[in-house]
């Protein structure tokens, strides 16, 4: 048996119309074919689906059941394309977003309301983890996308990976420091004007971004002393509100306003706290790409 859509849509047009002639104006074809395809579905079928005499035009009982399974198989069809458009369009399906705790302090809030306002049949959800379970999230097909503050890494390995990393989001690094510290009061400082004071920082095994803050204090001339780690940055603000120490964390920190705590911006060769998004090559996925269009990553020279 060979029955295609277009018979059902032909034979679906006679039905209501209970004319061929008005049918096939309807369909913008002439009567000839159209005869033709409703006699060709009634032999696939091996039944009547007219009762045609010189005055009367009817469906026959096979005809009336024919009617209203076609359509619903045909409304059923329109929506079924329907659907993979919007899917292809990325307006379907689900985005699972990794993210680096300090991150949500910055643009990444207001980024994912307007994915839920224009996307709003896409579900998402956040998975914090750090970078390098993010990375090995990503591998696995764990996560779609994932966030992070790493200096870029190697274009070789990252293509080993079938992954992509781009620059999303600049931003510099600034101090934390107890307000009653004979700093605070300053509107910006160097780097080595902390070179004396205990260094709180984000837990050095977990991620290269504290590493490589350690590394900017060398570059500098100092060597920090780390004083205490932690794994959140309200950890390392609570710890400076208590005057232990004092903190490099990315300026968009300072949104979070914990009490006690200044914020003040490095005067020269501030370190970098950019935000990078790496998601897969892999898989060409509609709702990583619709992400991607609102997010509109930073272009290099930028």
């Amino acid at each position: 048996m060979s029955i295609d859509l277009k018979q059902l849509k032909y034979f679906l047009a006679v039905a209501e119309e209970k004319s061929f002639s008005r049918a096939a104006e309807r369909l913008h074809i002439s009567q000839p074919p159209l005869s033709q395809q409703i006699m060709k579905l009634e032999s696939e079928l091996g039944v009547k689906l007219f009762a045609r005499t010189t005055r009367t035009f009817e469906l026959t009982v096979a005809g009336k059941a024919l009617m209203s399974e076609a359509a619903d198989l045909l409304g059923k069809m329109r929506m079924t394309i329907d659907t993979i458009r919007q899917i292809d369009r990325g307006e379907v399906g689900r985005l699972r977003v990794g993210i680096v705790g300090s991150a949500m302090w910055g643009p990444i809030p207001s980024l994912l309301e307007e994915f839920q306002t224009k996307f709003p049949r896409v579900s998402w959800t956040l998975h914090e983890l750090g970078p390098t379970l993010q990375y090995d999230a990503l591998r696995a097909k764990q996560i779609d996308v994932g966030f992070w503050r790493e200096p870029k890494l190697d274009e070789d390995d990252l293509k080993n990976d079938n992954l992509r990393q781009e620059l999303c989001f600049r931003e510099d690094v600034c101090v934390a420091i107890n307000e009653h510290h004979p700093l605070a009061k300053e509107e910006a400082i160097e780097l080595t004007d902390i070179a004396d004071e205990p260094m709180l920082t984000l837990a050095l095994d977990k991620s290269s971004f504290p590493r490589y803050l350690i590394q900017c204090c060398v570059k500098a001339g100092f060597q920090p002393t780390i004083f205490q780690e932690a794994s959140e940055p309200q950890t390392l603000l609570a710890m400076v509100g208590a005057g232990l120490g004092v903190a490099l964390l990315p300026e968009t920190t300072s949104r979070i306003g914990w009490p006690g705590v200044v914020f003040l911006p490095i005067r020269t060769n501030p370190p970098s706290a950019n935000l990078y998004i790496t998601y897969t090559t892999l898989d060409d996925a509609p709702v990583v790409r619709a992400f991607l269009n609102i997010l509109n990553p930073v272009k290099p020279g930028v």
